[in-house]
């Protein structure tokens, strides 16, 4: 292990046990290698705008760490859209941490969709898929749809519905408590859990929504 990689390793192992997670050294070798991926990439295709490695640690990889534990209390298999994703934040954490769940990480933005084939490709993940489409065009049912800083929160459940499995649920990952898009959303959408989250290393505000859409009886 390079001098620059062994901070990181170890603010990694140091967040990982904050957060209660045990991986592999597999795992864990295959987020310092997909940290060093967006780094390579961010300098050409300008993925992120965070670029000091370990800012990027704190602020995208424990940060998507953070919902790991929650998503496999709810969650044990199946399949999960990640909307908006970028960079993989969280689909491509998600999916190394998670070898049962299936990931496919949705973009508008081609080289955002291509970085995340990439990132499946050498990290040898086959349960990650990069998508280049919006949205509101996918018609397969997925377990779990997912957003990270995507957008409001009716705006999300509006342009992913045809997404989620009819038992499905959706989980928002936001930083303050978002009260107002919480009041503004529809009738027709269930907020069954809000919890907040702390991530470790970071001095922020952060929480998770989940939603699902209410039964008809």
């Amino acid at each position: 292990m390079s001098g620059e990689t062994q901070p990181l390793h170890e603010g990694l192992v140091r967040g990982l046990a904050q957060l209660q997670l045990r991986l592999t050294d597999q795992q864990t070798g295959q987020l310092l290698d997909y940290l060093k991926l967006i780094a390579k990439w961010t300098k050409i295709y300008n993925l992120t705008a965070v670029r000091d490695p370990e800012e990027m640690m704190t602020h995208h990889l424990l940060d998507s760490l953070a919902v790991i534990p929650p998503l496999q209390r709810h969650i044990t298999e199946g399949n999960l859209l990640d909307v908006g994703s970028g960079a993989g934040l969280p689909g491509a954490v998600i999916a190394i941490c998670c070898p049962v769940i299936n990931v496919t990480c949705v973009d508008t933005v081609a080289k955002k969709a291509t970085f995340i084939k990439q990132v499946a490709l050498e990290l040898k993940l086959p349960n990650l898929a990069g998508l280049h489409a919006r949205v509101e065009s996918i018609q397969q049912p997925f377990d779990v749809v997912c957003s990270r800083a995507f957008a409001s929160l009716g705006d999300f459940t509006q342009w992913s519905v045809s997404a989620l499995a009819p038992a499905g649920a959706w989980l928002a990952m936001k930083g303050k408590h978002p009260a107002d898009e919480l009041a503004a959303l529809p009738a027709a959408i269930d907020v069954f859990h809000v919890e907040q989250l702390k991530v470790p290393g970071l001095n922020a505000e952060r929480c998770l929504v989940w939603m699902r859409k209410k039964s008809v009886s």
